[in-house]
């Protein structure tokens, strides 16, 4: 289209389509070039907003949300009353661990809708607040709003999060007599995954044997993840046979597979698995964080020594981790400041990215503020219980969003409560 053309509907038809696509770095680029020369002076309108906001809760864009919500505040003093923009700040600060400001955000609303709601029951139960994602849920059902599939499906992740067997088995076996709900496989997954995460292995399998409908990739990948969680082998390896029928290009859970044989010294079946990567074309998909500071995004691969402060980051890293080993209870004293101590050469390997990333934190950030780091896998055991410990020897708070949900390190422990 020629550029004098382009007016706010069209730019808002194309990245909106975008946004539902899950398309959310194309997204967040459309709106950058609308924003500039190419837009030719477009504003933007809620419907941008949203798209945007959504692609902002997607990516973990924190900076960009906050930037959009500025606007909002700005240039649209009557947000409290377009609902469907209020839900989508609600959504972005719900997923990019602002949970207070999510929670402000819903009491100041003058009318909300089902999505309201669900979007902050979801984010309570990211971040493993089971207990006020129930009581919220009740609430909602108590004024008269009757749940929905997705409300459903977010209150049960919650209970699977926090380990409310009780809770998530009478929620799930009410749906139809409660809220004329029939089960879907999403509502399935939540289950397996809540029963899995409990120890309740042959209980999960058996409700995969009693579904009404085939279970998907998602249900099987559920299972695996509780067998890794437990270290079950042998109901690993029948869920996995089922996820390379219906899954055989994802490389996740291959590698789930994987570890599993590792952690039960089983080498023969990591040989096995790897091969079969090799010869399927499959590879790991890297993990990577990243923090934003003063405006930019700061990316992190595992053993990542691109950054231009990465001698500074690895030594940091590095001093931690004797901490860590030597002195458990220790404090930091200037972790983040000046006059470095040297330290002794260790191979600059087996670094996570997420390790890297809060180091850069307490090298680049105040004191007693909290380091957000966004990660795109789930966060491994090494790490959880490094960052554990050196939130309590830095005496910093980190925030640590994975694949799907978020770790509050504080004062030595995590919010998770280790269950996740």
């Amino acid at each position: 289209m020629p550029l004098a053309s382009r007016d706010l509907v069209s730019w808002n038809a194309v990245l909106s389509a975008h946004a539902q696509n899950g398309l959310a770095v194309d997204a967040l680029e459309l709106y950058r070039r609308m924003r500039g020369p190419d837009g030719g002076g477009v504003e933007p309108d809620a419907v941008t907003l949203v798209g945007v906001l959504s692609s902002c809760a997607h990516q973990g864009a924190r900076g960009m949300g906050f930037d959009i919500e500025r606007y909002v505040r700005e240039r649209l003093p009557s947000f409290r009353t377009n609902v469907q923009l209020c839900n989508a700040l609600i959504n972005f600060h719900a997923r990019c661990g602002s949970l207070p400001r999510a929670q402000r955000l819903f009491d100041e609303m003058l009318r909300r809708s089902i999505v309201s709601w669900t979007a902050l029951i979801t984010g309570y139960g990211m971040h493993g607040h089971g207990d006020i994602a129930v009581s919220l849920f009740e609430r909602m059902v108590s004024e008269g709003i009757r749940p929905d599939n997705v409300a459903m499906v977010g209150l049960l992740s919650a209970c699977s999060h926090a380990g409310m067997y009780d809770e998530g088995r009478r929620y799930f076996s009410t749906m139809e007599s409660a809220y004329k709900l029939q089960p879907t496989l999403e509502h399935y997954t939540c289950m397996v995954d809540l029963l899995g995460r409990a120890g309740r292995l042959e209980e999960a399998r058996e409700l995969i044997s009693s579904m009404p409908m085939p279970a998907d990739g998602a249900v099987w990948g559920a299972l695996l993840g509780a067998c890794k969680i437990h270290r079950n082998a042998e109901l690993g390896e029948e869920a996995f046979e089922h996820i390379i029928e219906l899954e055989p290009r994802n490389a996740g859970y291959y590698v789930l597979m994987s570890n599993i044989y590792t952690d039960t010294g089983q080498l023969d079946g990591v040989a096995r698995v790897r091969a079969m990567m090799r010869e399927r074309g499959l590879k790991k998909e890297p993990g990577c964080s990243y923090i934003e500071h003063k405006g930019r995004v700061h990316l992190f691969m595992a053993d990542d020594h691109s950054h231009p402060q990465a001698k500074r980051i690895y030594e940091l890293v590095i001093r931690l981790e004797q901490m860590v080993k030597e002195k458990p209870g220790a404090r930091e004293s200037g972790a983040a400041g000046g006059g470095e101590k040297k330290v002794a050469v260790q191979p600059l390997i087996g670094f996570h990215s997420e390790k890297l990333a809060v180091a850069f934190g307490l090298l680049n950030t105040e004191a007693g503020s909290e380091i957000v780091v966004i990660k795109n896998l789930r966060v491994c055991g090494d790490c959880h219980s490094f960052l554990k410990a050196v939130s309590g020897i830095a005496n910093r708070a980190f925030l640590v969003r994975d694949a799907s949900r978020f770790h509050q390190f504080k004062g030595g422990v995590c919010s998770c409560k280790d269950y996740w």
